[in-house]
């Protein structure tokens, strides 16, 4: 094998190894303390995002959230230096998405009003605790 290609292959292996690494190691990596998607039941009245069909695969922190008995989801921990969060799901990008979906349903402290099989609850992201 000529050095240049041999070169080439080494390049594109490592390449490949390192791309594999950026996919696996963020779900491995995490610091400080964890941030939980925090559900608070209401009798605030007004607009509300309804979220009776959303699946945990799309919003896996609010549905576990929703089906706890503390109204929080598990924990998820930073990155060091912000590489984590740019691979994997958050409960800041859940409550973004929710954002969206409907800016009247934010409250003025920036907690988003959602329904819930004909339940109301405040959501926001909380840090502390394991």
């Amino acid at each position: 094998m000529r050095p240049v290609t041999r070169n080439l292959v080494i390049a594109i292996v490592v390449v490949v190894v390192a791309l594999l690494a950026l996919g696996a190691l963020p779900s491995y990596l995490g610091s400080g303390e964890p941030y939980h998607l925090t559900a608070e039941e209401t009798t605030a009245e007004g607009p509300a995002v309804d979220v009776t069909n959303v699946t945990d695969r799309r919003y896996p922190y609010l549905t576990e959230a929703l089906e706890s008995e503390d109204g929080r989801s598990a924990g998820y921990r930073e990155g060091p230096f912000g590489i984590k969060e740019h691979f994997t799901h958050t409960p800041f990008d859940e409550v973004d998405a929710l954002r969206q979906r409907s800016s009247a349903a934010v409250a003025e402290d920036g907690r988003v009003l959602v329904s819930h099989e004909d339940e109301r609850y405040y959501l926001e992201v909380t840090q502390g605790g394991s």
